[in-house]
């Protein structure tokens, strides 16, 4: 087994910014040490870590996918655990599983929408995925666990745009929670958001664009009791404004949305809607967009440190993954080496010098 120790390099551990360099030693199992610049003899081969800053492995909580290239776009950039919210059909999310091409994911299979929403338009969406009562909801929850899917992703619209009514997106929420599954909600707009806090949604994605969120909605998900998170997408949410171009539909909504979310402690998690599907509002890339997203969190209010941890540590808590999402010994080793320090400047995250998906290095270079 391959053991490769980077050393004296700093460290952002998936919390904070280490003091001093430090040697980081890692097999393919997981991080084996993590010791003061010199006082660790290293095993196997070393990587000079002088002036760069190394990472966990980078999450995308919001993704979809069309091959298994996109898994290699993705741990190329230092990506390494792309969250799925939406792939089908089954054997083909089955094979991205297995491929080993580069990040790890986690899927929902198809997403559960209405039938008169917007999604019901999209082209080659499954049938089965549409719903229009709540034991059509129960049901399409149960197919799912059937098919082994990490967790549920509903489809929620504003009262009378198409999508699940509350009664639906009640009892897609108990059939999923029955079955120990997370429920993410689409609620691109500020009417959905409410259904979905209503329905007891455990994540939200997507800030809204019609509109800043009310304060009350923004008072109940910051409420860290209630559990609920965020992941805003605004690389996605920027590209749909640009596109659109209607004055109703502002990007600035989307950000300052974010922002009060910030100040009022919500849970916020880095995920940006990477996708190639044809028809949809933005083309957003794999993998690069997901240093667009943090630079995006900065921007609106976060901290570079406050971003890091978006897409890693709260990123893995959220999503239920402790293997990953920190820099400790035990931990997966998946790992991101950067030239500079992202906690302090946030677009350093861009300057990818190395890549390890479960401690076997990512190839930069091959086209």
């Amino acid at each position: 087994m391959t053991t490769t120790t980077v050393t004296g390099v700093e460290v952002f551990d998936g919390t904070e910014l280490l003091d001093g360099t430090w040697d980081v030693t890692f097999d393919e199992n997981a991080v084996t040490a993590l010791s003061p610049a010199g006082t660790h003899r290293a095993e196997g081969p070393a990587v000079d870590g002088a002036g760069a800053t190394l990472l966990p492995g980078l999450i995308d909580a919001h993704v979809h996918f069309l091959d298994a290239g996109e898994l290699t776009a993705l741990a190329r950039a230092g990506v390494t655990t792309a969250l799925d919210m939406g792939t089908w059909p089954p054997p083909f999310v089955a094979a991205l599983r297995a491929s080993r091409a580069g990040a790890d994911i986690r899927s929902c299979g198809a997403p559960i929408a209405g039938r008169g929403g917007p999604h019901a338009r999209i082209p080659g969406f499954p049938s089965d995925s549409l719903v229009s009562t709540a034991e059509e909801g129960r049901r399409r929850v149960a197919a799912r666990v059937g098919e082994g899917v990490d967790h549920i992703k509903l489809v929620l619209e504003p009262d009378g745009a198409g999508g699940p009514d509350a009664a639906t997106a009640k009892a897609v929420v108990e059939e999923a929670h029955a079955a120990g599954l997370r429920v993410v909600a689409h609620a691109s707009h500020t009417g959905a958001v409410a259904l979905a806090l209503e329905a007891g949604v455990d994540v939200l994605t997507h800030a809204p664009l019609d509109a800043v969120l009310a304060p009350d909605l923004v008072r109940q998900l910051g409420a860290r009791e209630s559990g609920h998170v965020v992941v805003p997408t605004l690389t996605m949410m920027r590209g749909v404004a640009r596109n659109l171009g209607n004055p109703a539909v502002d990007y600035a909504h989307a950000r300052d949305t974010v922002t009060a979310l910030h100040r009022a402690g919500a849970v916020l998690v880095a995920g940006t809607d990477a996708n190639r599907a044809p028809g949809v509002p933005a083309a957003v890339p794999h993998g690069s967009s997901l240093h667009d997203e943090l630079a995006l969190l900065v921007e609106a209010g976060l901290s570079p440190v406050e971003a890091l941890r978006s897409a890693t540590s709260t990123a893995a808590a959220a999503f239920a993954l402790p293997d990953r999402g920190s820099i400790r010994p035990g931990l997966r080793a998946d790992l991101l080496l950067v030239t500079g320090s992202p906690a302090t400047d946030i677009t350093a995250s861009r300057a990818v010098r190395g890549v390890w998906t479960a401690g076997r290095p990512v190839d930069l270079d091959t086209p």
